[in-house]
């Protein structure tokens, strides 16, 4: 029989399509159960509306029969089925959708009908999966031959559509017992790239049904091959063979007590047809949740919190999204890849969808399922798809106002929840100049100095002292570190509450906020605190700046290059010494910002500060007044003392040791 050629133009076309459009050979499956799924949705629609008598949904199904000596896996329905002019029509034309006409009719009739409301609603609830077309075509990636073999529903006759590929098919009246539909293809065999035989494998073709199709409304059945023992009984079972007899020995009876097997053949269904996240919310366990979650998504540990949404409109979806209890291995690593899985009634159509969720959520674990999307879309059309875009802004709002919930009534889990992601909120405050701060600080969580617990901005600031100005916060490598810092003695002791930071992003992300209900956040190492004094300390410290004003240039001058000043000290209590920082960058952000490999040179500008009520300041006026080069190496020394304070490395270790060496030599003797 003359082949004929596709109407769409060129072998080009269909090379594009099966090579471009899907990058993993295995979705084709996907496609030809979902083509499968469409033609029985045609015909149960039909027998609802025109009501056909004896159209059963529990009768319909999906068959796939593998024949390993063929070669050849088929894909049978019992529904629609098409006339040779819609196997013309639907498979000789590249990019026409026979699903998508369809809906497109019947939507025409619906509006047309007498009751145009029900009859729209009813065809709304065909939720046909195929829009463009081309799914059927992803079967050439894995065939060298492909049979459709088909009989429309009311049909006496049956026509088969064979094709080898770009070069053109045929179509020939064949036969068929029943309405329905067989695609048959012959897969390629191994080259040195592919193993195409693997999908003959009946575990591998279970694998991927469970992966992609688990949730196609019909069940989609095959025949499995099983082992099972045969039951031993009688003579046999006493070691008694019955053609030996007992004389034959004792090898013969222990071949005869042996258990013996028999392979046999069973049909399993093979998916599961109903959606956890179809099912109403009250009718799930904590449970069933649960080890969904474990199963779906290879964790060990129950969810933190579960969000179970679905919004019907313009943009209808469910969602079903999930709370680690921990964080997962890699996560803050570059190479970890986030996003929730994206199925489009049913079908998986993408396994991680990263445009669904901000970066700073992208610890939500979870699926959307959307009628709104089509089934054969690529990732670079979804960046562009408005209703993946309003999907994305609904869940984003969502799952922020689940995680205030949960801090509000939930404090433990969310605790640990901000444990585990806290710093991922805080990139996200962080990044894009802030344009998310607004979204994000309430949710943010820092340790307090007063309350010894995690407390929130909202929290600090109501417990406020009386005329504060600023929310006074620390940042450091860990809560002790910190605590012990020689700014925090001061503070603590006016009664201010300071915020603890030890994330390496919290100093940028609270910067980027610059301020919190109307109060701007400064760092205790900053070198103007804005404490406001009475007039006798501002008089105490201006004679006292007098009185070391030569010792406190004599240092300065020791230091050029190290500090920008040397000053005496309002904020330290007992410590001798103290490193702070003037300008945008503090010390922290410099220890930060080195440790990136674009961090460059990055250097705050430092101010030395010391205490004018410590013993070592007197001590130095004494050593300038007999000695004024003397305080070069004790200036160099009170620096050294300095960085270790703040965890900064010292430049020159071994001067350092052998100055406190010469010390020790000099008091001793």
């Amino acid at each position: 029989m003359a082949k004929k050629q596709f109407k769409a133009e060129s072998k080009r076309l269909l090379d594009l399509m099966i090579n471009s459009i899907y990058t993993h050979k295995e979705i084709f499956l996907r496609e030809l159960i979902s083509n499968a799924s469409d033609a029985i949705d045609k015909l149960y629609y039909k027998g609802l509306t025109e009501k056909i008598s004896g159209l059963s949904k529990n009768d319909f199904y999906i068959k796939l029969t593998v024949d390993k000596a063929m070669r050849t896996l088929t894909v049978s329905d019992n529904g629609m089925g098409m006339t040779r002019e819609e196997l013309e029509d639907n498979l000789g034309t590249i990019a026409r959708s026979g699903s998508l006409s369809f809906s497109e009719n019947e939507a025409g009739y619906a509006a047309e009908g007498e009751d145009a409301k029900a009859a729209t609603k009813a065809a709304a609830k065909i939720d046909i999966i195929g829009q463009f077309g081309v799914g059927f075509y992803s079967a050439f990636m894995v065939s060298s031959e492909i049979r459709v073999t088909s009989r429309a529903f009311g049909a006496d006759t049956a026509y088969e559509w064979r094709s080898e590929g770009a070069d053109g098919y045929s179509v020939r009246e064949s036969a068929r017992p029943e309405n329905g539909t067989d695609i048959t293809l012959t897969i390629k065999e191994d080259d040195g790239e592919n193993k195409y035989g693997e999908f003959l494998d009946e575990y591998r073709i279970r694998n991927l049904i469970k992966r992609y199709s688990d949730y196609i409304r019909y069940p989609i059945k095959m025949d499995m091959e099983k082992t099972r023992a045969i039951p031993v009984s009688g003579e046999a079972a006493q070691g008694v063979d019955a053609e030996t007899g007992p004389e034959a020995g004792p090898d013969a009876n222990a071949d005869a007590a042996a258990p013996k097997y028999e392979t046999y053949i069973e049909e399993e269904t093979l998916n599961s047809m109903v959606p956890l996240w179809k099912r109403a919310k009250s009718k799930i366990t904590t449970e069933e949740y649960a080890d969904f979650y474990k199963d779906k998504f290879s964790d060990f540990e129950d969810p933190l919190k579960v969000i179970h949404t679905g919004v019907e409109g313009l943009v209808s979806y469910d969602a079903l999204l999930f709370l680690p209890a921990r964080t997962p291995f890699g996560y803050y690593s570059k190479d970890y890849e986030k996003g929730l899985q994206l199925y489009s009634s049913g079908v998986l159509i993408m396994e991680k969808c990263p445009d669904l969720l901000p970066d700073y959520f992208g610890f939500v674990k979870g699926l959307v399922d959307s009628q709104d999307l089509s089934l054969n879309i690529s990732r670079e059309m979804l960046q562009h798809d408005r209703q993946l875009k309003a999907i994305e802004q609904r869940l984003e709002k969502k799952i922020r106002s689940e995680l205030e919930k949960m801090l509000k009534d939930d404090r433990e889990n969310y605790e640990k929840f901000f444990a585990a992601f806290g710093a991922t909120l805080k990139y996200g405050v962080y990044e894009s100049y802030g344009a998310k701060k607004d979204i994000l600080k309430d949710l943010l969580l820092y340790y307090s100095s007063s309350e010894k617990k995690q407390a929130t901005l909202a929290e600090y600031v109501s417990r406020m002292e009386e005329g504060q100005k600023h929310i006074y916060y620390a940042a450091g490598d860990d809560i002790g570190r910190i605590d012990r810092l020689p700014q925090v003695e001061a503070l603590k002791d006016k009664g201010y509450e300071i915020l603890y930071g030890t994330d390496p992003v919290d100093e940028f992300a609270l910067k980027m906020m610059n301020e919190y209900d109307g109060k701007e956040f400064k760092n205790i190492s900053e070198d103007d605190l804005d404490i406001e004094e009475s007039d006798e300390d501002k008089k105490k410290a201006e004679r006292r700046e007098k009185k070391y004003h030569d010792l406190l240039d004599a240092i300065a001058g020791a230091l050029e290059g190290k500090v920008s000043s040397v000053r005496l000290s309002k904020r330290l209590k007992s410590h001798p010494v103290v490193l702070v920082s003037r300008g945008g960058i503090s010390l922290e952000m410099e220890k930060v910002l080195r440790q990136m490999p674009e961090g460059g040179d990055v250097r705050a500008e430092r101010v030395l500060e010391i205490n004018a009520g410590h013993k070592v300041l007197k001590a130095l006026q004494k050593i300038y007044e007999n000695d004024p080069k003397a305080v070069k190496e004790y200036a160099g020394l009170l620096y050294d003392q300095a960085l270790l304070i703040e965890g900064l490395p010292i430049e020159d270790p071994v001067h350092f040791a052998d100055s406190v060496c010469k010390l020790i030599e000099k008091t001793a003797g």
